[in-house]
């Protein structure tokens, strides 16, 4: 071939397209790496922050402080085993180290409606008379792994109790397929409420945590006020959030605090809790009842800190600590972090 000077000039103009055509295909992935990771607040590379292990096996915390002392109450130890606490409790002094009660059960005697096993997401509020309500959900009798919200009132003024159940279920929309995952809360006048998830992906159809094949279901968080005596429902509940395309085949494990500022935020994790995806996602709103605007990031996710699967979470009424549960090999152990509301509405990990 004779190479003209017309050909040597395409030549050098080819080879000069497909140098820069590798380099962008080599590059550009690259920058789409270190803008993601820049992206994160600072927070996230802070080992400081980095929340601590604490319980082996002590799944779906919930969390109250009392006199001193924190108590976190936790789904039982072993799916279907009937000799297992239907509700453990752990306690710390200091939120760093916690001490689980072995062998004691909060909730030792159960209600007619609820089986003997599956005893799942307890939490706890103390009422004006001192007496404190456990909420928690029960697998029911005549519906076999669904379960519905019961409610359980302590004996004496010791968070500890024992409780002894209601005779009937504090929230079941059977039409919805049921109920899981109660958390109290106190507004500033006082009033007593509960909210929760409606647990449709137990009558879903099939996939991902019973929810990932189409029709998706909506498994809404719902809002229910709540009578003086915690366990009396006032009206109708009323839907807060729901499942979108983001968060996979549910929402649930919900949690609500206010702060001084007047703002609500609603913790909940997103979807299934055997997934990797599995999170704890915040939105918030100046009303209780919403509209909630979610937040842009989750506040807890896999990879942050070597986290595996974190979610349901509570967080303390005054949102500077939070409890919440992440793989731990083949057990789901309980975490202690400490987080940091800004005016911005954003909420970060902090140092405990």
């Amino acid at each position: 071939m004779i190479w003209t000077r017309k050909k040597v000039v395409w030549l050098v103009i080819l080879v000069s397209l497909g140098v820069a055509i590798i380099v962008v295909v080599i590059t550009v992935p690259v920058v789409l790496l270190v803008d993601k990771k820049s992206n994160d607040d600072p927070s996230y590379h802070n080992k400081a922050n980095r929340p601590i292990r604490v319980v082996d096996d002590f799944p779906d915390p919930g969390l109250v402080h009392v006199n001193g002392t924190w108590y976190a109450y936790g789904t039982n130890a072993a799916a279907d085993n009937p000799n297992v606490a239907h509700v453990p409790v752990a306690t710390s002094k200091n939120f760093t180290t916690w001490s689980l009660l072995q062998g004691y059960d909060v909730l030792p005697t159960l209600s007619g409606w609820e089986t003997n096993i599956n005893h799942y997401a307890p939490d706890v509020i103390q009422r004006e008379d001192g007496r404190f309500v456990l909420y928690y959900s029960g697998e029911l009798k005549d519906w076999l792994r669904h379960h519905c919200v019961g409610a359980a009132v302590s004996n004496g003024t010791n968070p500890l109790g024992p409780y002894v159940p209601r005779n009937q279920t504090l929230a079941c929309p059977r039409d919805q397929g049921g109920a899981l995952d109660p958390a109290p809360f106190k507004d500033v006048d006082g009033t007593l409420y509960v909210v929760y998830k409606a647990d449709a992906n137990s009558i879903g159809h099939g996939g991902d945590c019973n929810n990932g094949k189409k029709p998706i279901l909506s498994t809404p968080i719902m809002l229910q006020q709540l009578q003086s005596d915690g366990v009396t429902p006032v009206g109708d509940p009323v839907e807060i959030l729901t499942n979108e395309k983001v968060d996979g085949p549910l929402v649930e494990a919900p949690d609500i605090i206010r702060t001084d500022q007047g703002v609500y935020y609603l913790f909940f994790s997103s979807h299934c809790y055997t997934s990797p995806e599995y999170d704890v996602k915040y939105a918030y709103s100046t009303s209780l009842s919403g509209p909630y605007i979610r937040a842009e990031r989750a506040l807890f996710k896999s990879g942050d800190f070597g986290l595996k699967s974190p979610g349901g979470a509570t967080a303390s009424v005054d949102g500077t600590r939070m409890v919440f549960h992440a793989n731990c090999g083949d057990e789901r152990c309980l975490y202690a972090a400490a987080i940091d509301i800004s005016i911005n509405h954003t909420i970060t990990p902090a140092a405990l």
